[in-house]
C-alpha cells in the first residue's frame, strides 16, 4: 500500500483527508478528520489476502493505524461505502485496535437477502453466520442520515447502481463516493453484479455532480492509464466536464448503453467469494474461512 501525499488538505476547510492506495486491489482507503479535531473516520479499509495460501495479513491496515497513532487521532467511525467484491475489509481488525464503530447503509439488508441463499450461512453456526438484520455492524445508516465525526458534520446519500447498497459520505466540501464514480478518465463502477442497475447508477451520478462544483470527490478505486500514477480525487466541476461515462452532457440512454456494453462478458473479480463472505460479516474472517498453514 502506498500513500499519496497529494491527498493532504491544501486549504483551510474541513475536512482533512489522508489516502492510502493498495495496488494489489486498486483500492483507496481514507482517514478523515476535522481540522483541529482528534476524532476521525476510516473509510473502505483493506485486509490483505493471499488467495493461494488462504491467509490474511494486516500490513495495509497497520499502515493506516500507524498514521492514526502518529497524528494522535481517535477512530470514531469505521465506514464502508458498500459491500466490496474485490477486497476484504479490515473493519473488524481496526475496530479491535481502536474501538471505533463500524457502519454501512441499511441497504446491506438487500445484499444479504441476495447472497445468503448462495452461501447458506444464515443457518450456520453463530461464528460463521451472516446475521440477516445487519447487527454484525454497529450502525446501519438510513438514507440522508446525518452524523458527526467529532465536530465534523457528515451525512450520507444513497448512490446505488454498482450494488443496491452503495452510499456516499458527504463531509462539508468532500464526498467519498466508493464505486459510484471514478476519476474522469476512468468513469464509473460496473453494474453487472446481482442487484446492480445501470439506470440507478446514472441517477446516482446525477446526485453526485449536483454537489457544489468545488466539492472534492474521493473515489474508492483507481485504474490509471499508463500516462499517470494512481490518484484519488477530482472536483465535481472536473467530473461534470470530463468524466468519460458520467459527465453532465451524457444522457441516460447513452450511459446505460455504454455501461451494458462494457459489462458484457466482464470477468468476475478474483476475490469475489472470499470478499463477500468476509465483508457481509463486517470483516469477521472466522476460523472456517482460513486454511491453516500446517494443513497445506
Amino acid at each position: 500500500m502506498t500513500e499519496d501525499p497529494a491527498v493532504r488538505r491544501s486549504d483551510g476547510t474541513f475536512p482533512e483527508v489522508r489516502g492510502f492506495f493498495d495496488p494489489a486491489t486498486a483500492t483507496w482507503t481514507y482517514v478523515v478528520w476535522g481540522a483541529g479535531d482528534k476524532n476521525c473516520a476510516v473509510i473502505d479499509s483493506v485486509l490483505d489476502y493471499d488467495a493461494a495460501a488462504g491467509r490474511t495479513s494486516t500490513a495495509s491496515a497497520d499502515r493506516v493505524l500507524h498514521f492514526i497513532a502518529g497524528r494522535d487521532l481517535r477512530v470514531e467511525w469505521i465506514l464502508e461505502t458498500h459491500i466490496h467484491a474485490d477486497h476484504l475489509t479490515a473493519a473488524r481488525y481496526i475496530k479491535s485496535k481502536t474501538g471505533g464503530r463500524t457502519a454501512i447503509s441499511r441497504h446491506i439488508l438487500d445484499v444479504l437477502k441476495t447472497w445468503e441463499p448462495v452461501f447458506g450461512n444464515a443457518g450456520a453456526t453463530p461464528d460463521n453466520a451472516f446475521p440477516m438484520d445487519g447487527s454484525q455492524f454497529d450502525h446501519l445508516f438510513e438514507d440522508d442520515e446525518t452524523f458527526g465525526i467529532g465536530a465534523l458534520a457528515a451525512r450520507i446519500i444513497h448512490t446505488p447502481g454498482h450494488t443496491p447498497a452503495d452510499t456516499s459520505y458527504i463531509m462539508n466540501n468532500a464526498a467519498f463516493v466508493g464505486d459510484a464514480m471514478f476519476l474522469p478518465d476512468v468513469g464509473a463502477g460496473r453494474c453487472d453484479f446481482p442487484g446492480g442497475s445501470a439506470a440507478d447508477s446514472y441517477a446516482s451520478t446525477r446526485k453526485l455532480i449536483a454537489l457544489p462544483d468545488a466539492t472534492r470527490m474521493y473515489v474508492g478505486h483507481d485504474y490509471p492509464p499508463a500516462t499517470r500514477d494512481p490518484c484519488c480525487m477530482a472536483t465535481v466541476a472536473e467530473q461534470k466536464q470530463g468524466n468519460i461515462r458520467a459527465a453532465a452532457a451524457i444522457s441516460m440512454a447513452d450511459f446505460i448503453a455504454r455501461r451494458k456494453e462494457a459489462d458484457r462478458g466482464k470477468p468476475v473479480p478474483e476475490l469475489l467469494l472470499p470478499s463477500l463472505q468476509v465483508n457481509l460479516r463486517a470483516g469477521d474472517v472466522g476460523d472456517a474461512l482460513i486454511i491453516p498453514v500446517n494443513k497445506i
